[in-house]
């Protein structure tokens, strides 16, 4: 084991095959301890990751780890058993063969000191809250929430112990009480931890922070509201800058058209003489040609000033100007003040929405949140868990109410050939152009609205997404979001709040970020939780 964990990022740059450039110039060094990575989302904090762990080789540069590395991905496979999600199959494989008799050193190898592996596993996912158990760990994870997986996912990052672990915006998809471990774990981590993440709660926690900004990469010693801060002040500073350098500029234009100004009228009296007699011929020529020569010195004495200000001003204005946000104007979605929207009935519970209220549906991961969500819109899986944890709901939504549904899960996008085609798919009406359009402002530009969904970031997927619910053929009335920050950069998140703040039609939201609930002023909440049966308490405040 590396006795001082590391990652130093030495000018790595990494282009795709077509060209397109994802990282540039990166220098980074990431010590021991836990270093929060931001930036907005494209600015290639994901491929960083993959650069860091190898899967990636850097276009230039270099990228050294000291140690072994451990990571969580963004987006989890959901293929094979929860002993499979934890990594630790091949160890349990071996630990059985070596139970049976064998004395193959292979098997010996794969065990290493981990003979306790399954005991550790049941006690971290036991602290997790998964009533976990021998069989538990057999369990297929395609039977998972969101939440249950990246909390197993997790316990996998403990116990593989690495010299290097990176996560990938791990609290994503997590409850409440899950996040509150996650953030104590990260404090008592060994080795070097590297987290991308908007949590503002977790980024409190870092040691350092990383910015991807595109502007320049920063590195910043504190945590997310001391960054912030900084940044801030580094911002009116670069506005500051900004307007010296338009003054700088325009003095020197008015530098430039004042000598120009001077020397017609120097022309027009060496003229005038010339024409009155006053002056020689050879004194004409004296006389011109010094001219000249001054002239000139000073015309490129004033273009280079010219030049030196335009320089100035350009880099100015690239250290001023802000990062570019989603720009969502609304269409009309206003519904009227008692008008009934929704009606859910759960065990003895009822729950009624009417007008445009502000509901938030919270409960531990596993309690049925985001299968509730699909099945009041018609998505109802076919698995066997799904229905028997959906007994006793009964869900009446009028159909008068149009209804926009963001999934926690984008894996619908994948049928679409081009980001074009999938807005379109769910507003017909809009031609390419206006498709484009809309788009572009969803930072989705040029031949990225030609990209198959398969292909996009993250953020991307995710604003495609909300494109298609937000300008959907009808308007939504009732909008239904589950998780819709997971995968967007702090800013995007900022400009989400701003939007849905004017809505106004009726909002449900499943969210654990209480940033996002805090500002948009929830006024009731559904509160989901499993006994026998689904229950449900409906609570005032958020």
């Amino acid at each position: 084991m590396a006795h001082s964990p590391a990652v130093t990022i030495d000018g790595a740059s990494f282009h795709l095959p077509d060209g397109t450039v994802i990282l540039s110039d990166v220098h980074a060094t990431f010590p021991a301890g836990l270093t929060g990575l931001i930036g907005p989302n494209g600015s290639g904090k994901t491929t960083l990751l993959r650069l860091i762990a190898g899967e990636l080789t850097p276009t230039s540069g270099a990228v050294r780890v000291a140690g072994s590395v451990h990571v969580v991905p963004q987006r989890l496979s959901r293929a094979g058993s929860v002993a499979d999600l934890l990594g630790i199959s091949a160890a349990r494989a071996a630990l059985r063969a070596i139970e049976a008799g064998s004395v193959d050193q292979a098997h010996f190898d794969a065990v290493g000191d981990d003979w306790d592996i399954e005991a550790r596993s049941i006690a971290d996912l036991n602290a997790l809250g998964l009533a976990a158990d021998v069989d538990f760990l057999d369990r297929d994870s395609s039977t998972l929430s969101g939440g249950e997986a990246t909390r197993i996912a997790l316990a996998g990052a403990r116990l593989a112990r690495a010299d290097v672990t990176l996560l990938d915006e791990p609290t994503n998809n997590l409850d409440t009480r899950t996040r509150g471990w996650l953030r104590d774990a990260l404090e008592t981590w060994d080795g070097a931890l590297i987290v991308v993440s908007h949590d503002r709660d977790l980024l409190e926690r870092v040691d350092a922070l990383v910015d991807l900004d595109p502007r320049g990469v920063v590195s910043f010693g504190g945590t997310f509201s001391q960054y912030h801060e900084h940044r801030e002040e580094r911002q009116a500073t670069a506005e500051r800058r900004l307007r010296e350098a338009d003054a700088d500029l325009a003095r020197a234009r008015r530098q430039a058209q004042a000598e120009l100004q001077r020397q017609a009228q120097r022309d027009r009296s060496a003229r005038k003489e010339r024409a009155l007699g006053n002056v020689t011929g050879g004194a004409v020529d004296f006389y011109k040609n010094r001219s000249e020569k001054k002239a000139g010195a000073k015309s490129t004495l004033h273009d280079t000033a010219l030049a030196e200000a335009g320089q100035a001003r350009t880099e100015a204005d690239a250290a001023a100007r802000p990062p570019d946000t989603i720009r969502i104007t609304l269409p009309e979605t206003a519904i009227p003040n008692g008008k009934e929207v929704l009606r859910l009935r759960v065990g003895d519970a009822l729950l009624e929405m009417a007008g445009p209220e502000r509901i938030r549906l919270t409960g531990d991961n596993g309690t049925g949140k985001s299968t509730l969500l699909a099945t009041l819109l018609g998505a109802r899986g076919d698995e066997p868990w799904r229905r028997e944890l959906l007994d006793g709901v009964q869900i009446d939504l009028p159909p008068t109410v149009p209804v926009g549904y963001l999934a926690q899960r984008l894996d619908d996008l994948d049928r679409f050939e081009s980001a074009i085609d999938a807005v379109r798919d769910s507003a017909p009406h809009r031609t390419p152009h206006d498709a484009r359009a809309l788009l572009a402002r969803f930072l989705i530009r040029a031949v990225r609205a030609d990209q198959p969904p398969a292909t996009m970031s993250g953020g991307e997927r995710f604003r495609l997404a909300l494109a298609r619910v937000l300008f959907a053929d009808p308007a939504p009335r009732l909008l239904v979001l589950d998780e819709p920050t997971n995968n967007l950069d702090m800013t995007s998140v900022e400009q989400l709040v701003e939007s849905l703040d004017d809505f106004r039609g009726a909002l449900l939201i499943v969210t654990h970020d209480e940033y996002l609930a805090g500002e948009l002023k929830i006024g009731r909440q559904w509160r989901l939780g499993r006994d026998d049966a689904l229950v449900v308490d409906d609570v005032v405040g958020r």
